[in-house]
């Protein structure tokens, strides 16, 4: 099973109660933190209580994104997860 490693969000609350992620802020293997914008997500369906396709186990109270960065000039795909019971944002690594 992938570890989930918890990271630095910031995000948006829209008044409707969407949340929308749009930057991170990950420690690389020097230590220094790098923060990457968020050029676009999608919010996957919620159906808790499954082992995603990276090998992540989520419940009902995680919401998965699905986000685009660009690192070092290339466009990569990155999945997030948000836990809502304790706020904590974590992403596989």
């Amino acid at each position: 099973m992938a570890k989930r490693e918890s990271i630095d969000v910031i995000c948006q609350h829209s008044k409707d109660g969407t949340v929308i992620p749009l930057k991170i802020r990950v420690q690389d293997d020097d230590g220094e933190y790098q923060a990457y914008a968020i050029q676009g997500f999608e919010e996957q369906e919620r159906r808790g209580g499954i082992t995603t396709k990276d090998g992540v186990y989520i419940s009902s109270h995680v919401t998965v994104y699905e986000c685009r960065i660009t690192t070092f000039g290339y466009k990569r795909r990155i999945r997030l997860y948000y836990d809502e019971q304790s706020g904590i944002w974590s992403m596989c690594g």
